[in-house]
């Protein structure tokens, strides 16, 4: 009971401080995904301070591509909500009287038709401004901390060198940490290209106006797990519906539903799961947690977050085991029977091994100098 109440109130803190936290953690997953830069270029003989500015102008290039992709997206949705208002009323009529013919309440056909309603998706499309504009403004902090962070980085990357094997496993499982983090988003963003690029040429096919602006949604919902396929598909299939009626809002569907369901459901989870070692379930539940918790912003960090929570506080104690298993985490059968970590079982089989060899020996040289029988 005391450690739930305490998790409590460390989450109300978190939820009160999100607009604080929530660009520190987009920061350091930023950092943590282009390090790998710092390497190469150290490796290639670059001193460390070139090295660290490398990092930073990487860091900010992700950054700037994606402000651009979503400036250019929310732009040309709005100007489509403009010229297209008759369409859309038009297309919200239709579907109110097909509503009402069928025996639907008229309160509830009235609510369903309200989505095409043009001042509904202005104001839909206002909000998302406003998101936008306060994500702009977290961006300014979001650039500084990718230059403390990363100027920091060439500091603790010493941590194996100063604090050798007394701090080894501590410094092991948050190479751990930054290792699943770089290869989920990697993950992410390769099957998220492949998706855009599907939904963007299938689009274009049909017609359907502003296909690159889709393609763009499909990329970055890829990075909300489980349900960003859903937040992908509705924007075009209520567009397709306007365009070309129900038919085309079918087909539109179906395509989302062969290419999205078959990479993004059926195998992606597969390579995020070896990536991370999460369960679905837990990464499901992570969306919606910290969806609660930090923002919009959890749902795109909700996996890097989990992971560190994991890190922190299951791997941290060996006789979390269970835990960590149930996570998606993998458990040696050592680890799952002892509650010890797997480097402390090593060690402890490598001393009985040199232990056991180191009696066999004397009792082998006892044996040769004329001892009737060896020392048990």
């Amino acid at each position: 009971m005391l450690g739930l109440a305490a998790t409590v109130i460390t989450l109300l803190g978190v939820y009160f401080a999100r607009d604080v936290i929530g660009p520190l953690v987009l920061g350091a997953v930023i950092v943590i995904i282009v390090m790998p830069v710092r390497l190469v270029l150290e490796r290639w003989g670059w001193p460390r301070w070139l090295a660290t500015t490398g990092v930073i102008t990487v860091a900010y290039l992700v950054l700037g591509a994606l402000v651009s992709m979503l400036y250019y997206a929310g732009t040309q949705f709005v100007n489509l909500v403009i010229t297209s208002a008759g369409e859309l009323e038009h297309s919200a009529t239709l579907v109110m009287q097909w509503l009402h013919s069928t025996g639907l309440d008229k309160q509830a056909a009235d609510a369903a038709a309200s989505f095409l309603d043009p001042a509904t998706l202005l104001g839909y499309a206002t909000s998302l401004g406003g998101t936008a504009l306060s994500v702009l403004t977290a961006f300014f902090f979001v650039l500084a901390y990718v230059i403390f962070m990363a100027a920091d980085a060439s500091r603790y990357k010493e941590a194996g060198r100063v604090f050798g094997i007394a701090r080894a496993e501590t410094i092991a499982r948050f190479t751990r940490f930054n290792v699943g983090v770089r290869r989920y988003y990697v993950v992410n963003a390769t099957f998220g290209l492949v998706v855009a690029v599907v939904d963007t040429l299938a689009l274009w096919a049909l017609d359907i106006p502003i296909p690159i602006v889709w393609g763009i949604l499909a990329f970055v919902t890829n990075f909300v797990p489980n349900i960003g396929f859903v937040l992908g598909l509705v924007p075009p299939a209520l567009l397709a519906f306007v365009v070309g009626g129900l038919p085309l809002m079918l087909i539109v569907i179906a395509i989302y539903i062969v290419v999205n369901v078959v990479l993004q459901v059926l195998v992606q989870p597969k390579f995020v799961s070896d990536a991370v070692n999460l369960t679905l379930t837990l990464s499901f539940f992570s969306v919606i947690f910290w969806t609660f918790i930090i923002g919009p912003l959890g749902a795109i960090l909700s996996i890097p977050l989990t992971l560190l929570v994991r890190a922190l506080i299951l791997e941290g104690d060996p006789h979390n085991a269970w835990l960590r298993w149930l996570s998606g985490d993998e458990v040696t059968r050592a680890e799952a029977s002892s509650g010890e970590p797997a480097a402390v079982d090593a060690t402890a089989t490598a001393e009985t091994t040199a232990t056991a060899e180191t009696t066999a020996a004397a009792d082998a040289t006892a044996t040769n100098d004329g001892d009737t029988e060896p020392a048990p």
